[in-house]
């Protein structure tokens, strides 16, 4: 028991990437992915690392999504996606990649709606600790985006 040596592993996973920080061109960072209704309210938040691309987490933020159409942008245009969307009966709004070679069409009405996603993140930016990383983990930040969707939901 007091013998000198390397402590046993306690089966957590430790370090930057179980974190959710991931090295981007501006540094450390995280991805904050979020599935919001249209009035900008946030229904399901998931982190990822920075230099992680957002199309990954696409399926993940579909189980969450509720109504009858989701509202992406270009990062998630994938063949694959937008038969996922289909797949519970809701229309894809997703604006084509320019690198498609024949672009999809798209309902302008509903994509107009998608400024409202971008309104809860710049809400979110307000909250100093969920502005600027100060946790540690991964589920402290978690907790504090939380945390400050609720106060943005009491509003």
């Amino acid at each position: 028991m007091g013998r000198p040596g390397a402590p046993r592993r306690r089966g957590r996973k430790r370090g930057i990437r179980s974190n959710a920080l991931g090295r981007s061109r501006g540094g450390f960072s995280t991805k904050v992915h979020a599935v919001t209704t249209t009035g900008g309210k946030p229904l399901h938040l998931a982190l990822t690392p920075g230099q992680q691309h957002e199309s990954t987490m696409a399926e993940e933020l579909l189980v969450h999504a509720e109504g009858e159409a989701f509202i992406a942008d270009t990062g998630d245009d994938a063949d694959r996606i937008r038969a996922n969307v289909q797949k519970p009966g809701m229309k894809p709004v997703i604006h084509s990649n320019p690198s498609r070679k024949s672009p999809l069409p798209l309902d302008r009405s509903l994509y107009r709606l998608r400024y409202r996603v971008e309104c809860f993140f710049l809400d979110l930016k307000h909250f100093r600790a969920a502005a600027t990383r100060y946790d540690k983990t991964a589920t402290s930040y978690l907790a504090v985006l939380h945390v400050a969707s609720m106060l943005l939901w009491l509003r």
